[in-house]
């Protein structure tokens, strides 16, 4: 009896140390997956290159950010609304099925199961205010269950918008100067003219550095997003009709037998009167046998 007890105590606490370690082990699996899934969410933060509201820097924001999603169709929705949401808009979006495998199998005589693997993905361009960028990319974050890349820029161009605007103001004076030029009186035509050719080019890079200018205010403000959302292969089986085999749809013997009898009738209905239309060529033919038989022995 003794040593039946102290078997059964050695069993209790051997089953009791394996349910902690499995529980531990459960427990850290889970603590991982949470961990990975938080570092995913924030990997895509940022706060690359945010200007102070007194600095004198200009900063072209963009980012490029690739990541898996449980659901495209759903996670494209809830982006659109976030960007809408911040003050910001769709610029370009394509979200498309790719068919990888596709299986037609006959389970019944008009039925078959049509088996397709496919993939869905979009490709995503948003435009945000600058000073929202940070807070749209943790929003999106939310919809990541893996990450493959983030990629942020950020490119200073308060020096090239300086340029030119320096380059506008000695355009202007060179552009002054040439039409009180071309009003002067004495000159030339030819020196009139090539002053006002003159004049139009550098009116056109005076032109030309405004809309440049204007260009990088306007990505100055609105910070660009590409985003590339996919979510694993998904199978879709459905039943369709099946095509039938063209022997499935012949008739049966008896009908068959009916339909030779009537087409033989009409072959020969066809043949006599073929040699109906023959009988000039026949009553000559028997009227030269019997003239033959008659007067050609003699």
């Amino acid at each position: 009896m003794k040593t039946i007890a102290k078997l059964g105590l050695t069993t209790l606490v051997i089953i009791a140390l394996l349910f902690s370690c499995k529980k531990a082990d459960y427990a850290t699996s889970e603590e991982s997956a949470d961990y990975a899934s938080a570092a995913d969410s924030t990997a895509v933060s940022s706060s690359a290159a945010v200007e102070k509201k007194d600095s004198k820097q200009k900063f072209i924001r963009t980012a490029d950010i690739k990541f898996k999603v449980k659901n495209v169709v759903k996670s494209t929705y809830a982006i659109e609304n976030a960007t809408q949401k911040f003050g910001g808009f769709v610029t370009y979006t394509n979200l498309q099925s790719n068919i990888h495998d596709q299986i037609k199998t006959k389970i019944s005589q008009d039925s078959t199961l049509e088996t397709t693997k496919y993939s869905v993905e979009n490709n995503i361009t948003i435009r945000v205010p600058n000073t929202r960028l940070d807070t749209v990319i943790k929003t999106i974050a939310k919809q990541i269950d893996f990450l493959d890349f983030r990629i942020i820029k950020a490119d200073d161009v308060s020096l090239k918008l300086l340029a030119n605007q320096l380059s506008q103001k000695r355009s202007k004076v060179s552009e002054k100067r040439v039409e009180k030029a071309i009003d002067a009186k004495g000159k030339k035509i030819n020196d009139i003219i090539e002053a006002e050719n003159s004049l139009d080019d550098k009116k056109e890079a005076n032109d030309n550095r405004t809309i440049d200018n204007l260009s990088m205010q306007d990505q100055i403000n609105f910070s660009t997003i590409s985003l590339q959302l996919y979510q694993n292969e998904t199978i879709k089986q459905e039943i369709t009709a099946g095509e039938r085999d063209s022997a499935f749809y012949k008739p049966n013997l008896g009908i068959q037998i009916i339909d030779s009898l009537k087409t033989g009738w009409y072959i020969l209905q066809s043949i006599l009167v073929f040699f109906l239309n023959l009988w000039p060529f026949i009553l000559i033919i028997l009227g030269s046998i019997f003239v033959y038989k008659k007067y050609g022995k003699k």
